[in-house]
């Protein structure tokens, strides 16, 4: 082969696998829906906040002080992929009503957030501590006892984040996935992607992006290293995330102190939370130990 010939296969190469990085990216990038209502249609007084993220960002959230602007426990609510701060409104009004400050807000990439180079359920635990940094400082804010929720890849970065840190009251788990792993499979096969060689490019190429092997994040990993309680919540309807992950995950807790509830109900089945808040608020206030 001459030398010519050589550095244009190679350059041919490189252009096809540029190309195939580029549609990874592009396919894999979340959809962005800004919020159209706010927390005052639902009868809740709230402040529209910004919050100072890593890499210079910021994010877009409502913060919803307890009622009476009383000093209370606390719980921040992280959405799922494509979602936002509004779609999970349905369980921060039952919350807030109980006597908890809620604070709802957007990962980077999505709802009124920043934009970045891309989002990863990393990502979104890292806006997860930054909102957390930002709720301990107000003043209506007990912080001692600071809750987290979170839905879908939301659940898996709240997961995550518990797992790294100490000052987490408690969890609420909800529609986790147990494996990234097993999610970018199901994507892949519902587009007709085979596994080999293609699927298998596409999530090491997708760990190698986001810095970080799906092992390591993988919720039923991140469980076991989870001290404080926790509440595993799947639809039993689910056919996203079969209900079945969620038993994995539950299968790997460190005490009984993880829960598992499973509820009626598909993957964003919202109203189902709020149908069932009561079961949240009694794990919430035996978590916070603060009798709310």
């Amino acid at each position: 082969m001459s030398l010519a010939l050589l550095v244009f296969t190679l350059l041919a190469i490189a252009l096809v696998i540029a190309g195939l990085n580029w549609l990874i990216r592009h396919s894999l990038r979340a959809p962005r829906i800004p919020e159209q209502g706010s927390p005052a249609q639902r009868g809740l007084a709230y402040q529209t906040v910004s919050i100072p993220a890593v890499r210079n960002k910021q994010l877009f959230g409502w913060y919803i002080p307890a009622p009476d602007n009383a000093r209370a426990p606390a719980v921040a609510v992280l959405h799922g992929w494509g979602s936002n701060a509004e779609m999970m409104l349905p369980v921060a009004a039952p919350l807030n009503q109980a006597g908890y400050a809620v604070l709802l807000f957007d990962a980077r990439c999505h709802g009124r957030s920043d934009d970045d180079n891309f989002a990863s359920l990393p990502r979104f635990a890292e806006d997860l501590d930054c909102a957390l940094a930002w709720l301990v400082q107000q003043p209506g804010v007990d912080a001692a006892n600071i809750a987290v929720l979170g839905h879908s890849v939301g659940a898996g970065a709240v997961l995550l984040a518990a797992s790294r840190r100490k000052d987490i009251a408690a969890v609420i788990s909800v529609a986790a996935f147990s494996h990234p792993a097993s999610m970018m499979r199901r994507f892949l096969a519902a587009r007709h992607v085979p596994y080999m060689p293609l699927g298998w490019y596409v999530m090491r190429y997708v760990q190698r992006i986001i810095g970080h092997r799906f092992d390591a994040i993988a919720p039923r990993h991140t469980i076991t290293q989870i001290r404080c309680p926790v509440l595993l919540v799947h639809g039993s309807d689910d056919t996203i995330i079969p209900v079945s992950e969620a038993r994995e995950i539950h299968a790997q807790r460190r005490s009984d102190a993880a829960q598992l509830l499973i509820l009626p109900g598909e993957h964003d089945s919202s109203a189902e939370l709020e149908r069932h808040a009561d079961k949240l608020l009694a794990f919430l206030n035996q978590a916070t130990r603060t009798g709310v």
